[in-house]
């Protein structure tokens, strides 16, 4: 039996190449091939085709169907790397920017809700313990 060979696009090669030649990470190269398949599988055509209303579009269509800022960014990102250091096509993502997602202010007790709570536990030793579980140990540092 004959192992089955896959032949390259010479467009695909060559963001191997530059993922390679940047040193990227095997992790970051599979998820920007991804995004560019993603995009070129909505796209209907070859990605080096893409305009950048294309691009545009695309964008707000992973929008309208739920796609997290995060997954949005990654996304975003994949793309840029392929438009800026594959088709040397910057000026195509020069409207496309990053998705900025509102932080969430922590939940804080009052010092009357904290000592209820600790006098609600019981034994010290409970006391103590609810006591590290309601810090958030990232302000100690």
């Amino acid at each position: 039996m004959n192992p089955t060979t896959h032949t390259i696009s010479p467009l695909r090669q060559r963001m191997i190449d530059d993922m390679r030649m940047r040193k990227l990470s095997p992790k970051t190269q599979s998820g920007y091939l991804r995004t560019v398949i993603r995009f070129s599988v909505w796209l209907g055509r070859s990605p080096d085709t893409a305009t950048a209303e294309d691009l545009r579009r695309y964008q707000m269509y992973l929008v309208e169907h739920g796609m997290s800022a995060v997954s949005l960014n990654v996304t975003i990102t994949g793309l840029k790397f392929f438009f800026d250091s594959t088709l040397d096509r910057p000026e195509l993502m020069r409207h496309t920017h990053p998705v900025r997602e509102p932080r969430k202010i922590p939940v804080m007790l009052s010092l009357e809700e904290v000592a209820r709570l600790i006098g609600c536990a019981g034994s010290l030793g409970l006391a103590v313990n609810v006591v590290f579980k309601l810090m958030d140990y990232k302000f100690l540092f």
